[in-house]
């Protein structure tokens, strides 16, 4: 089975969010960066599917030349190979433009599967893994908690466990190729060790330019960060009163309860 594995750097969730001049984005030179921590779910099902049914993990990123940060650590953990979407603009390029730049890293490796992690800690929309499978014209499923693969038929397929509203899930049968999102906590991630930090060097990473991008669907107009406050509010009355209004507050106001 040929597997892509689409990833992304985003910064770290430690570092302190400092937002450029134009408000639009964050400070670039001042960030620190990580692979995204869906798209780490997605790799280390794609490794474990390799494991079980043999075949290739590719790993698939789009986003300046510090991406290839991300690039290595998916090569350290196991990934075989990799192919570098480049070009500045995808850093902060919406869904459309970056489902388009990785479908056109893709299309010609005629892969079985395309994982990608349900949804991205900086932007968060959840469109890439299924604006892609438009792309590419592939069955997809998202808020995937399980893959088997089902070989019984004809034709290889798969079936795969959705995560539903109020604890519920559904299961889903599905033709390749197929391009899933995966939920964070699907598996237990494994970590590069010293020997994959070294083969990581050895392996091939294919860095290709972006194509021409397609007009922007979406647009950031301003960002900002939430601003830290403290204040001190005072329930007066008897203890039922109070309790009441306490309830109240938390429900209405606080929106907690």
């Amino acid at each position: 089975m040929k597997i892509a594995v689409c990833i992304k750097q985003v910064v770290t969730r430690e570092w302190q969010v400092r937002i450029d001049d134009a408000k639009t984005w964050v400070r670039d030179r001042d960030a620190s960066w990580e692979l995204n921590e869906p798209d780490a779910y997605a790799l280390e099902e794609a490794l474990r599917l390799k494991e079980k049914h043999g075949g290739e993990v590719i790993a698939v990123s789009a986003g300046p030349a510090r991406v290839s940060q991300v690039i290595r650590e998916a090569l350290a953990r196991g990934a075989d190979r990799a192919i570098h979407v480049e070009g500045d603009a995808l850093a902060t390029a919406d869904a459309w433009a970056t489902a388009d730049a990785l479908a056109a890293a893709i299309q010609d490796e005629h892969v079985d599967l395309v994982l990608t992690g349900l949804q991205s800690d900086d932007q968060g929309f959840a469109q890439v893994g299924v604006v892609l499978a438009e792309r590419l014209g592939f069955a997809h499923s998202t808020i995937i908690m399980e893959v088997q693969v089902d070989a019984s038929g004809a034709a290889p397929g798969l079936r795969v466990k959705r995560e539903l509203e109020g604890g519920w899930f559904q299961w889903i049968a599905m033709p390749l190729p197929a391009i899933l999102t995966i939920q964070s906590g699907i598996n237990q991630l494994r970590y590069a060790t010293l020997k994959g930090i070294m083969a990581a060097k050895k392996k091939d990473v294919r860095v290709v330019a972006a194509p021409a991008a397609p007009a922007a669907r979406q647009r950031i107009v301003a960002i900002h960060a939430p601003e830290k406050s403290k204040a001190t509010r005072v329930i007066g009355g008897s203890p039922a009163e109070a309790a009441k209004e306490l309830v109240r507050v938390l429900r209405d106001e606080a929106r907690v309860l």
